[in-house]
């Protein structure tokens, strides 16, 4: 099945998001929500985009928006513009102090608004919910959403250190505004209020988790904790195959 996205013919399959279909052709549609290995959740509505079928037209969220029949979708024009310039004012005005978001309000000429309330200065989280989401999926689930309405955030059960964050930096890493704070020196990781002591390998000297993590993920693997990092695990494997190869 074909689609147009600006004029340009696509290939898809049907049920396929059309934020998908038009990262796999090149064409960018700003998100915020979304990340590779995470399934589209639809919270930021920044990809908003405009697809006709039959003549008429229509607004929709393209990370969620499946694909059925050919349509016609327009990514850039002056009514998304617009929509997508309101989205991001109100976004600004709730995390005031993310760089990413004030590019995304210059791009998009973004109206200011006096009658939204801002939060505290350092506020940047837009509750896209993908950090909770990554701690889920490996199944720690550490942090959630909690409370309701302006009071609602994203922290530990009763905004306690956690007693199963490992501190692997998972949340913070798909932030798409960077409020997840990770503070880190030579041996220990502070995340969620948590330090954690963090394990070097033994090859090399680098840093490469902390303890909690590695035994985590040995323990779901059937494994003794890694002694070495990634890279160090690399080059033994290789040194092993040309040993007994005799490359």
């Amino acid at each position: 099945m074909n689609i147009t996205i600006n004029d340009k013919i696509c290939e898809c399959r049907p049920g396929e998001y059309l934020l998908e279909i038009a990262a796999r052709n090149g064409i960018v549609i700003p998100s915020l929500c979304r990340h590779e290995g995470l399934p589209g959740q639809g919270c930021c509505r920044v990809c908003i985009v405009e697809a006709e079928i039959h003549g008429k037209r229509s607004i929709v969220t393209s990370c969620v928006y499946p694909v059925e029949q050919e349509c016609a979708v327009f990514t850039d024009s002056d009514a998304i513009r617009k929509h997508r310039g309101v989205i991001l004012a109100m976004l600004r005005a709730r995390a005031p102090e993310s760089a990413e978001i004030a590019d995304l309000c210059k791009q998009y000429g973004a109206p200011e608004y006096g009658r939204f309330l801002k939060q505290e200065p350092e506020q940047k989280c837009i509750l896209c919910g993908l950090c909770v989401k990554a701690c889920e999926s490996l199944g720690t689930g550490a942090i959630s959403t909690v409370n309701r309405g302006v009071e609602k955030k994203v922290s530990t059960p009763f905004d306690d250190v956690s007693l199963v964050c490992v501190g692997c930096g998972s949340c913070a890493a798909v932030c798409p505004t960077g409020a997840i704070q990770v503070k880190e020196d030579e041996t220990t990781r502070t995340i969620w209020n948590k330090t954690l002591n963090l394990k070097q390998c033994k090859n090399c000297g680098k840093t490469f988790g902390t303890w909690f993590e590695l035994y985590r993920s040995a323990e779901k693997a059937g494994a003794e904790p890694s002694e070495l990092c990634e890279e160090c695990k690399k080059k033994a494997i290789t040194d092993v195959m040309a040993i007994t190869f005799g490359r």
